[in-house]
This record gives structure tokens, C-alpha cells and sequence, in this order.
């Protein structure tokens, strides 16, 4: 499927049949202004831009990683650029859309700090996999805050306005991160449920006669398996259990390791190499690391 790629705001605007927009380099679009454009059932776009949005009744599906969301609730979504959006238009087309689109070109924060830290906001990456839920009380403050960026670049602008607008964003980012690890304590069910998929996955993938052909394990290869974003992954069961996917990969191949080292003749280069190690000392290495003693000093505990 072809995949258009929105270089500029006013590119946007205009495949979604909306105004020129005010300025060249942000905008917040009134989303029930919005339309499906004419002659598509389904459009796959990539942004050059930020997006930030939310949204409810929207009256057609939308779908970014492996999710769709149908955004019949306050429901907030962050793409970042290069992350690819699809739209699938509805039977049901509403005609009570609500909600805002605030779109954000890099260069307007380019002599800002926001340039650097918005990339640490880790829900950005969640665009592949995870929306934010809002209740009443957290869409109103979300609301407040996008308004507050349309009034002052709708007023006048002055050497104060970028500045004002700049804050407003970093504040809302700020709100949004706040409410997205509320949404992870808070849906205990859902996290609960992948990490026994992570555990019987990891179980699986080490159970295997073949990892010298599979090579090692990535966090990638984890995530995508799971059919969830690495940062998503990372981060919930860093909430969850206090390590992150990658140390827990770590712990599973320890854990190999030493059923090898106590039940095989193996040397230890046949073990790494075994495990998908392409180098022994690089498994030596981790090995001592994690548990403070070489694999030959392990194995002699035995003997």
C-alpha cells in the first residue's frame, strides 16, 4: 500500500480539506472540523511532524503498529516523525467528532531544550502500540492545555509567543507522561497478562536445541514477538518487576548457562557458542557480571 509522506503542516491541512494554516511550523486543528478525504477507504500517512491528539466519536478506525483504536472515548495518541498512521474510514461516519490535533514541526523547538528531551517521552514510541485513556477530570487539564497554545498563536504574535507556547507543550507532555504510568498501575490485568506472555515466550526460545542459529536474543526480537513496541515493553515491566526486558533476557540465559555448566561436559566456548554467542569472552564477561564468578569457578562448585 502507498504511504504518503507529509513533508509540511500545510500539506496536511490541505489533504484533510482544512485552511492554511497560521503558522507554518505548529497548529491545533479543530478535529470536528475534520474530514475523511474524498475518494480514499483507507489512507496510510507518514508524518515529518509531531502529533499529538485527542480525540473522541471519531467514526473511523484507526491503526498505528499492531492496535486499532476507535477512539469512541477521550483517548489521546502521540506519533512521532516517520512513525506511519493508518486511517480506515467507517460504515458509521460521525457527525459529532470532537477533539484537537496539536501538530508540531521539529524546527519550531529548535532553540529550545524541549528539541532534545521531547524525543525522552517515551510514550512517542508507545504510537506503535499504546494509546492514552483519560478520565473526566485528566481530559479537562488536557483540553485547558491545548486550548491554551491555539489562543496564543491565534493572538498576535510577539517576541513572548514562542516562549508561551513552548511552555504550554513542555506542560502538557509533562501531564501526559504523568497519566500514562497511572495508566500502567492502573491496568494490572492487562500488564499482568504480557508478562506471562514475556515468561512463557523467554521459556520457549530457551528450550530450544538451535539458539546457535538463532544467535542472541534482542529486546527487539522480544517486543516484536509480543506484537508491542521496545519502550513499551521496557518500561512496563520496569513498573511491573523493577528490571527492564533486557535484563531479563540476561537473567533466562544465566540461567541456561548454569544448567549447562552443571549437567554437560561442555567447555565453555562449546556452551557460548551454544547459547548464540559469536564470541566465548563476550559470555564470560556477562557471565561474571551477573553473577560475580567466572563460568569455570561456577562449574567447580560442582565438582
Amino acid at each position: 500500500m502507498e504511504v504518503k509522506r507529509m513533508k509540511t503542516i500545510a500539506e496536511y491541512l490541505k489533504l484533510r480539506s482544512l485552511p492554511k494554516p497560521e503558522h507554518p511550523l505548529i497548529c491545533v486543528i479543530d478535529y470536528s472540523q475534520v474530514q475523511f478525504p474524498e475518494g480514499y477507504d483507507h489512507l496510510s500517512l507518514v508524518f515529518d511532524f509531531y502529533s499529538i491528539a485527542i480525540k473522541r466519536n471519531v467514526g473511523y478506525k484507526i491503526n498505528y503498529g499492531h492496535t486499532t483504536y476507535d477512539f469512541d472515548e477521550g483517548l489521546m495518541s502521540f506519533i512521532a516523525p516517520g512513525q506511519v498512521l493508518r486511517i480506515e474510514r467507517s460504515v458509521f461516519e460521525s457527525n459529532q467528532r470532537q477533539g484537537f490535533i496539536l501538530i508540531l514541526h521539529p524546527d519550531f523547538l529548535w532553540k529550545y531544550p524541549l528539541a532534545k528531551t521531547i524525543k525522552h517521552y517515551e510514550y512517542f514510541g508507545y504510537a506503535v502500540n499504546e494509546a492514552l485513556f483519560l478520565s473526566e477530570k485528566e481530559e479537562a487539564v488536557i483540553l485547558q492545555l491545548f486550548e491554551n497554545v491555539r489562543q496564543e498563536y491565534h493572538a498576535n504574535m510577539d517576541r513572548f509567543s514562542q516562549d508561551l507556547i513552548v511552555a504550554q507543550i513542555e506542560l502538557l507532555l509533562k501531564y501526559a507522561d504523568r497519566f500514562y504510568h497511572r495508566q500502567f498501575l492502573t491496568r494490572k490485568i492487562a500488564s499482568n497478562q504480557l508478562l506471562d506472555r514475556v515468561e512463557d515466550y523467554l521459556s520457549s526460545y530457551f528450550a530450544n536445541e538451535n539458539l546457535s542459529t538463532k544467535g542472541l536474543l534482542t529486546v527487539q526480537q522480544l517486543a516484536e514477538s509480543l506484537a508491542v513496541s521496545p519502550n513499551y515493553l521496557s518500561t512496563m515491566l520496569k513498573t511491573l518487576v523493577g528490571k527492564t526486558a533486557q535484563a531479563i533476557i540476561h537473567e533466562k540465559l544465566i540461567e541456561k548457562a548454569k544448567e549447562r555448566l552443571s549437567t554437560t561436559e561442555l567447555s565453555v566456548s562449546e556452551i557460548a557458542y551454544e547459547l548464540g554467542f559469536e564470541h566465548p569472552q563476550s559470555f564470560s564477561k556477562l557471565f561474571k557480571g551477573k553473577t560475580n564468578q567466572s563460568p569455570l569457578a561456577f562449574r567447580a562448585g560442582f565438582n
